[in-house]
């Protein structure tokens, strides 16, 4: 039973092995036949592979040459950058070279051009008589502190020095003046701008510099300077003194010097023996309508040591005090006169020339300066009369036929120079500060209107020596040397003194005309010299020695030797 069983397994067992046997070479067969198909594919892809390189070395080997080129251009492109840079860089230096000589052309162009504008405006403002105005701003001080309120508020035009340019509450102003001194400029660049003016009154001009500005922007500085560093008084007597050496040979010249002040609307005389002395202004008895000051010492000055004996004397005298705003504030307005008188020694002309330099006291508001008591006082009396002045510049400006002169002491005693018979300037002094911008614009304001103010050509004050109707008339030697003194201020005097020369004419008698090409002479009357070398007319008569035009006033050369006198009154000759 066993046994069938045995062979019936094993019996399973071969068919089972032969059919495994079976699929196995069957298994065989596919793969074998899926392999050939998979080499055959494989054969065809390395076949292409092969096709394709070789189709890629021609190509692989340009690239190869153009990576070696680009390779060998990349190891010379700095040189080549450099070279093109450089190229570049010539042409751009070129090119700029011609734009800036282009540019430096045309600013020369511009500038030579602005100075032609300016000498043609100057002449115009001398010939219409507007009064100049120049502005000098004071460098920023440690009295003006730290912090934003001490910053600098004004910039300066670089093309242009009559330009200024204030920045108040963070908007930029500009005001044009007929010059700007910056905080570098020092007291020479100051003064050679206002010289040719103050050599005028040698010629007979009456002269007057006055500095404006708030409290503690500089104006005594200018003015008067320190001893080491004078100002404009000083400097302009030292230059009077040159001009008169100069002319020693021919002119005859005495230069004299008052010294006053105007406080709290008293005229003071600062180089008086009673400075406390009350002083009044006068109009001039001889109807020319100058204004005087009686009992002013005037003192005759020769040298420079008279000159700082002078402003010592009168320095000492002047009022100052201490203020929130300066440490020695002027309190009132100082004013230096200069008046120098020539004679000619040819001819005998007299000229009389006046310079008045005037170191205005400070505007200044009342809460910021903390002044209490007496020097409260002092303050409304300084706006006071500097609101009077603004009046008198509104009154000029507007052309109104009244100028409230009178309305101050200041503006009363300046009215000779404010009147067209004058040339005028003023120095407008500014604080460059933040915290003082609002003072600064408003002294700017008022120097721009100063400076539209016309008041016409300064007239020169001049006059001939004058000689009685005589049947032989002498010529006197004049010019001799006037010896020092100081004396106190008079009614200026009409009168004209003796003839200087040494020659001698035979006149016809008084009252007898005279023909054509004739010398004679009338009778004595002040003021008048009658000669002739034509027909008589009315008011008018010849001297053919010289050749003089005759009047009661003033003297202008026409024609060397020549000279001509205006008449003021004519008589029937």
């Amino acid at each position: 039973m066993y046994e069938s069983e045995l062979e019936r397994a094993h019996g399973q067992m071969l068919e089972e092995m032969q059919s495994l046997e079976e699929d196995k070479n069957r298994a065989v067969e596919e793969a074998f036949a899926r392999a050939q198909v998979e080499m055959k594919a494989v054969h065809e892809n390395l076949a292409g592979v092969r096709t394709n390189l070789l189709t890629l070395q021609p190509a692989l080997r340009t690239l190869t040459n153009d990576y070696n080129g680009l390779k060998r251009q990349v190891r010379g492109f700095p040189l080549l950058l450099q070279e093109a840079l450089k190229s570049v860089k010539a042409e751009i230096g070129q090119a700029i070279e011609e734009v800036n000589s282009s540019n430096q052309e045309l600013l020369r162009k511009y500038r030579r051009e602005l100075q032609l504008r300016k000498k043609c405006h100057n002449e115009l403002v001398r010939l219409k008589g507007n009064i100049r105005v120049i502005a000098r701003v004071r460098p920023v001080t440690k009295e003006d502190g730290e912090g934003p309120e001490a910053t600098n508020a004004v910039t300066f035009d670089p093309d242009d020095d009559s330009i200024i340019h204030l920045l108040h509450k963070g908007k930029p102003v500009s005001f044009e003046l007929d010059k700007v001194f910056s905080p570098r400029a020092s007291q020479q660049d100051v003064f050679q701008e206002v010289q040719a003016l103050i050599t005028s009154c040698i010629d007979g001009f009456n002269v007057c510099i006055f500095a404006y500005g708030q409290t503690g922007a500089g104006k005594t500085y200018t003015m008067e300077g320190t001893p080491e560093n004078p100002g404009i008084n000083q400097r302009a007597l030292q230059l009077l003194f040159s001009e008169v050496q100069e002319k020693a040979s021919d002119w005859e010249y005495t230069i004299t010097v008052s010294v006053a002040e105007i406080y709290n609307e008293v005229l003071r005389d600062l180089l008086g023996q009673e400075p406390q002395e009350k002083l009044e202004i006068r109009l001039c008895p001889d109807g020319s309508g100058q204004l005087y000051v009686p009992g002013l010492t005037e003192f005759q000055v020769q040298s420079v040591d008279d000159i700082n004996k002078v402003f010592e004397f009168g320095h000492t005298n002047r009022t100052t005090e201490f203020t929130n705003l300066n440490e020695h504030s002027s309190r009132s307005h100082a004013l230096l006169i200069v008046t120098v008188r020539g004679v000619d020694c040819s001819t005998g002309l007299r000229t009389t020339g006046k310079l008045n330099l005037v170191d205005l006291a400070g505007s200044e508001r009342v809460g910021k300066s903390g002044a209490e008591g007496s020097r409260l006082r002092e303050a409304q009396h300084i706006n006071k009369s500097l609101s009077a002045l603004g009046d008198v510049i509104a009154a000029l400006r507007s052309r109104h036929g009244h100028v409230p002169f009178r309305n101050s002491k200041l503006t009363y005693l300046l009215q000779d120079s404010l009147s067209g018979d004058s040339k005028t300037l003023m120095v407008v002094q500014v604080s460059p500060v933040e915290k003082n911008t609002s003072e600064t614009l408003y002294s700017l304001k008022f120097a721009e209107r100063v400076r539209s103010v016309e008041l016409g050509p300064g007239s020169r004050r001049a006059e001939l020596v004058s000689w009685s109707s005589q049947e032989h008339l002498e010529w006197e030697p004049a010019c001799q040397t006037p010896q020092p003194s100081a004396r106190a201020h008079s009614a200026p005097s009409s009168g004209i003194t003796s003839r200087p020369g040494s020659i001698r004419r035979r006149l016809q008698p008084s009252g007898e005309p005279l023909g054509n090409g004739q010398v004679g002479g009338w009778g004595s009357f002040p003021h008048t010299l009658v000669t002739a070398t034509g027909p008589p007319s009315p008011g008018w008569a010849f001297f053919s020695l010289s050749f003089f035009i005759v009047s009661k006033t003033s003297l202008e050369p026409v024609s060397q030797p020549s000279l001509v006198l205006r008449s003021i009154r004519g008589r029937q000759c």
